[in-house]
């Protein structure tokens, strides 16, 4: 019975999904070119609880833990794995005090009404994945923007999301040189947990859980009292240069 429900109320939700979309496209452009920043990002955290309550009525649920002890007011690079799309929702709702910034697919940067608007204008950055010298200086021009304005960047080492639930290798060149060029940051892992009742996609429990421990690119540094303090310098330096 209860995936035969699911059936027409995942097509309402869906509807409701892109109605959203297509008005909120129109007030994100009003807000960006005649309020500026702050009004443009106000419009972009309401259409996102907006999507939260359709998605809602699909029984879905989403739970964010431990904010409270994410530092504030510094740089932050989250750091998450990808199950599905309720993630860049959830995480541009709980985690927009931090106005998170994407790394994202370039497929995304036009045809999908306000998601597109959005990454070509609120600061996020697109990425030819097939091309992994364009994204290196995209990933830069990130990093030095959240390490200049204390903003915060979502980065999904597995560069797609996992479809049966089970994280794929991380790639890691893109945390790595956000790392280095926003050297104050603070690293933030979130672990994103997905469970599926009776196996209907449209029945979602969602989970961001950050990880408890916190670090920044600097605790890696060399120690310069260790004895091992050159061979740990060449070791970096040698890491550094596929940057």
């Amino acid at each position: 019975m209860q995936k035969i429900i699911s059936y027409p109320l995942s097509f309402i939700v869906l509807m409701l999904i892109l109605l959203a979309l297509v008005i909120f496209h129109p007030i994100q452009w009003i807000c960006l070119n005649v309020f500026g920043y702050q009004a443009h990002k106000k419009s972009v955290d309401y259409l996102n609880f907006i999507l939260l309550r359709i998605v809602h009525l699909l029984g879905t649920t989403f739970v964010f833990e431990g904010r409270e002890s994410i530092p504030k007011g510094v740089p932050i690079i989250f750091v998450a794995n990808h199950q599905s799309l309720y993630d860049i929702i959830a995480m541009i709702w709980f985690l927009r005090r931090f106005h998170p910034k994407f790394v994202s697919k370039k497929e995304l940067g036009s045809g999908v009404p306000s998601v597109s608007f959005n990454l070509k204008h609120g600061g996020s950055v697109l990425i030819d994945r097939k091309d992994p010298k364009q994204a290196i200086p995209s990933i830069k021009k990130l990093s030095e923007y959240i390490e200049k304005n204390n903003r915060s960047a979502v980065i999904f080492p597995e560069g797609t999301r996992s479809k049966n639930g089970k994280p794929k290798e991380f790639a890691q060149s893109g945390v790595k040189i956000l790392c280095k060029y926003a050297p104050s940051a603070y690293v933030v892992p979130i672990k994103v947990m997905q469970f599926l009742e009776s196996k209907v996609d449209g029945f979602v429990d969602q989970y961001l859980i950050p990880v408890e421990e916190i670090w920044q690119p600097s605790d890696f540094l060399p120690n310069s009292e260790s004895d091992n303090f050159l061979e740990e310098v060449k070791e970096l330096r040698e890491i550094s240069k596929d940057l």
